[in-house]
């Protein structure tokens, strides 16, 4: 079962159990889905909807960090559970040994050398790695890595 479909069924039972926040949380990423299906006239893979769920949850926690900033403690809790909600669908994340590992045959595969061959690392970096790592991890890491 897709990604899309898994997460349609998930829907569904979420309303049969009447379970609000699930239910709208996944109703966001549903329209984000098909916003894109609808604007580039395709149908989305799961590395779109992976890429649709990462970007969702960077949105909950840069919104759980300003609602913890004012103080408002509700809705925090509110983003701490759609951020639960969205980790389920997405895979697990690397640890640092293995991004580390993962990246050293990146930089052997691409030839990298020194920082000049950074974006060449990157590109490659992020298709080996997916949704798995944070871009700013990865960042990091390479430019540990490199120097």
């Amino acid at each position: 079962m897709s990604l899309k479909d898994q997460i349609k069924s998930d829907v569904k039972d979420a309303m049969r159990a009447k379970e609000v926040v699930k239910r709208d949380t996944l109703r966001n990423i549903q329209a984000s889905i098909k916003q894109i299906e609808v604007d580039e006239r395709r149908d989305v893979t799961d590395a779109d909807v992976e890429a649709i769920l990462v970007k969702y949850l960077k949105q909950r926690e840069d919104a759980k960090v300003q609602f913890g900033d004012a103080g408002r403690e509700d809705l925090v809790d509110k983003e701490n559970a759609e951020i639960a909600i969205v980790k389920v669908y997405l895979p697990e994340p690397m640890d640092d040994a293995e991004l580390e590992a993962t990246l050293k045959e990146v930089i052997a595969s691409v030839g990298a050398e020194s920082m000049k061959d950074m974006g060449k690392v990157m590109g490659g970096a992020k298709a080996a790695i997916g949704s798995r790592a944070d871009g700013g991890r990865i960042n990091m890491m390479v430019k540990k890595l490199l120097s």
